[in-house]
């Protein structure tokens, strides 16, 4: 279980002080999918670095599996994003000079994990229909294309959570029902993920929303 509570994040901007996080509750559970939405700067990017260990609170705990990630030596918390946490970037943080098949493996790699699993990065990589792309290398593909290469290294080995933060704002309609349904299938096999996302027809998909306004929670269902 990943939890947030009172979760609070500040930062100074232009000699001002930028609440992106303030007081967040929220508990996702294993199997569930939760969607936070809300407009542009209300904290939804900073909500998923503080859950996947890359952004400790001013105030607050983040607990998993009733752990405070942030009371752990760096190592630990380190440990806890490789094993643990998949984390779907915005800007996809592709190694350039690697082919795809490596930019996927990189992640068993880091885990020690990457001996006799080229048959699992293959059947990731025909879910994300990218199994022709992975011999090239990233500029060589399309936005879209890039942004499934990002998921499926983001799923590989199956971490217990996952953090995506715009998985579909790269791609036209139906690699966005590729990538929705991925994820949706990720949740049914009882991982937790979390997505951020604009785009609100997502809503219907997720077992939770929470929506997010100047760093507070003003509706969750």
């Amino acid at each position: 279980m990943l939890e947030l509570r009172k979760a609070t994040k500040t930062y100074s901007k232009g000699g001002r002080s930028v609440r992106a996080a303030d007081q967040v509750n929220c508990v996702v559970k294993p199997g569930d999918l939760l969607v936070v939405h809300g407009p542009s700067g209300s904290g939804k990017s900073t909500l998923l670095l503080m859950l996947g260990g890359m952004l400790p609170p001013d105030r607050g705990t983040v607990l998993f599996e009733g752990h405070d990630i942030y009371r752990w030596s760096p190592a630990r918390r380190n440990r806890y994003r490789k094993e643990s946490v998949g984390f779907v970037f915005q800007r996809f943080f592709l190694v350039p000079y690697l082919t795809i098949f490596d930019n996927i493996r990189l992640r068993l790699i880091l885990q020690g994990r990457s001996r006799n699993m080229d048959s699992t990065i293959r059947k990731l990589a025909e879910r994300f229909r990218i199994e022709d792309r992975l011999n090239h290398r990233p500029g060589e593909l399309s936005v879209g294309e890039q942004q499934r290469a990002a998921v499926a290294r983001a799923l590989v080995g199956g971490p217990a959570i996952i953090l995506a933060d715009e998985p579909t704002g790269n791609v036209d309609e139906e690699n966005a029902e590729i990538i929705k349904n991925c994820l949706l299938t990720e949740a049914e096999n009882g991982r937790t993920v979390v997505m951020v996302t604009h785009n609100r027809q997502f809503l219907n998909m997720s077992t939770k929303n929470l929506c997010l306004t100047a760093g507070r929670v003003i509706a969750d269902a």
